[in-house]
């Protein structure tokens, strides 16, 4: 289970560094970089698990996989709330001033854009983070995920599928594990967005 735990995190961790990388480069480059973010809007057309699924399937099966076809699949939401924020906070005047009387671009995107969009991208990771860990359980649960001896809840509830009458707790353990587990991973991320967004602070 801890490689499970790892691989959510690393799946967030990637796409939140991903953000964080397209934060400094809207700043450093001027105007909206549209051409960037077509291949957003291109990917976006598609549904995620089956975009992941049709990923997974050409990389192979297996835990690194896994993380590379949910990353390659999930990045997009977070490219697309990071450029809006971005634009939003770059117009507003105290940027603005700050811009104008010198202030170096990575002083300014530390100083004043970052601490803005950080909220933003930590309440978008917390709800894909819950969305990684059921997508992960309905791909392994097709078969195309996690393979034993890995343990991952979609594997587990495939597994009981067949016991489900005789032994209803082979089935109600992993799935109420994986609820509560998406549950609390999106608590976290409301108190961490009301802990740090700058506008909230008294």
């Amino acid at each position: 289970m801890r490689a499970y735990v790892v691989s959510r995190l690393a799946q967030t961790a990637l796409v939140v560094f991903l953000s964080l990388t397209a934060v400094f480069a809207m700043v450093r480059l001027s105007g909206d970089p549209v051409l960037l973010f077509m291949p957003a809007d291109v990917q976006l057309s598609f549904p995620f698990i089956l975009l992941a699924m049709t990923i997974n399937a050409i990389v192979g099966l297996g835990l690194r996989n896994i993380i590379l076809s949910l990353s390659a699949a999930g990045w997009v939401v977070y490219a697309r709330v990071v450029r809006g924020e971005v634009l939003s906070v770059k117009q507003r005047d105290y940027v603005q001033a700050a811009a104008a009387l010198g202030m170096s671009r990575t002083r300014l995107v530390v100083r004043h854009v970052l601490p803005n969009v950080a909220p933003s991208i930590i309440v978008v990771a917390s709800l894909q983070f819950s969305s990684f860990i059921v997508a992960e359980a309905a791909i392994s649960f097709l078969g195309f995920g996690i393979q034993p001896p890995t343990p991952a809840w979609g594997s587990m509830l495939s597994e009981s599928r067949d016991f489900v009458y005789v032994a209803w707790w082979l089935a109600a353990f992993p799935g109420a594990a994986l609820a509560l587990t998406a549950l609390g991973v999106n608590l976290l991320g409301d108190w961490l967005r009301d802990t740090m967004d700058p506008k909230l602070r008294v």
